[in-house]
């Protein structure tokens, strides 16, 4: 709970400190997904600041940084994510490739209300974009999901998704079959009913698929024009930065696209190589994902359309999750209170 009028000092507040193993288990997935929709909701209603994701990158240290704050009229919150990606980390110092940290800042004092690992909480709200996205994208009849990558972020897509809907059948792609062994046997206990197969080969995972999303790092194609038929949804998450690329430029353009916010997108979404290519324009989106929650867009136009959700990921998701997720932490009692400001 926030502290408001009639309460004591904001001098005697502390903030929470939460690490990724308390940040887990506070919301549920469907809990993940209501918050992402309201993020988008936010979004397309225009009752929000936020300004595009912000990036570092050196020569010298493979990766970026990522700068992203946001604030969201309802519920009312300001949340600044820092994320560091490193891409020799796991096999140099056995580290995690990237790191994040969420900044919860009450909205009219400023105080930091919490500084959370935002590893977990990034991955699971991540997954929860793809699921709203097929919410409001996808055929209302889809069973068959395919899923291109196998690493942290398609357990969070993997989770969003069977809390959607059931699936008839979920196949994931890695380039390894360790990868790929390693995701069933994290994944299959959860779900215990699901049919979930694996296959590092992307021609027997993605065509026939009635839904197919994308989360790795690819600098080249990996989903061909070829394997897409009539009536399928996409949602590329994996472009983060320019020349980030997961699917053909040739699909791309075939698709009816929608994006998370134009601003990020041009430039580091999945469709900032087709836009370089001079293949596509601005003119070629239809519209972003909150337009269309909120009636201004019309998302699929018809059974055989292709669409196609891309996703840079934005704070606004981050500040529409945090508030929950703080209140609930503070009600479990878990975490670190540290006072910030002398007295």
């Amino acid at each position: 709970m926030q502290p408001g009028a009639g309460m004591e000092s904001w001098r005697n507040r502390k903030t929470l400190i939460l690490s990724r193993a308390e940040m887990i288990g506070l919301l549920t997935p469907e809990e993940y997904n209501d918050c992402a929709e309201q993020a988008f909701r936010m979004h397309g209603e225009g009752r929000f600041s936020m300004e595009p994701k912000g990036h570092i990158v050196l020569d010298r240290y493979p990766g970026e940084w990522e700068c992203m704050p946001a604030y969201i009229e309802e519920p009312e919150a300001a949340v600044c994510k820092w994320v560091t990606v490193r891409e020799h980390n796991r096999e140099r110092f056995d580290l995690p490739s990237v790191f994040s940290i969420l900044i919860y800042s009450h909205p009219e004092t400023g105080f930091p209300l919490a500084l959370c690992d935002g590893g977990y909480h990034t991955l699971m709200r991540t997954g929860s974009s793809a699921a709203v996205s097929i919410k409001w994208l996808a055929r209302a009849d889809s069973s068959t999901l395919a899923l291109v990558g196998a690493g942290h972020v398609a357990s969070g897509v993997l989770a969003a998704c069977v809390a959607l809907q059931p699936w008839a059948r979920v196949t994931v792609w890695s380039r390894t079959q360790a990868g790929v062994d390693k995701f069933l046997r994290d994944q299959q206990p959860l779900f215990p009913g699901l049919a979930l197969y694996g296959s590092t080969r992307l021609e027997d995972v993605v065509p026939g698929a009635d839904v197919v999303v994308t989360s790795t790092p690819a600098r080249s194609p990996l989903v061909r024009d070829e394997w897409i038929g009539p009536g399928t949804h996409l949602a590329a998450l994996g472009a983060a930065k320019a020349g980030d690329q997961e699917l053909e430029s040739a699909l791309t353009a075939r698709c009816r696209i929608f994006v998370d916010d134009i601003r990020q997108c041009r430039k580091d979404g999945e469709i900032n190589v087709p836009f370089a290519q001079g293949l596509l324009g601005e003119e070629s989106v239809r519209g972003e994902l909150g337009e269309v929650i909120v009636g201004k867009k019309v998302g699929r136009g018809s059974a055989a359309d292709i669409t196609l959700f891309d996703s840079t990921g934005i704070a606004l998701q981050d500040a529409a999750t945090i508030p929950l997720e703080y209140e609930r932490a503070l009600a479990a009692g878990v975490g670190i209170e540290k006072r910030m400001i002398s007295t």
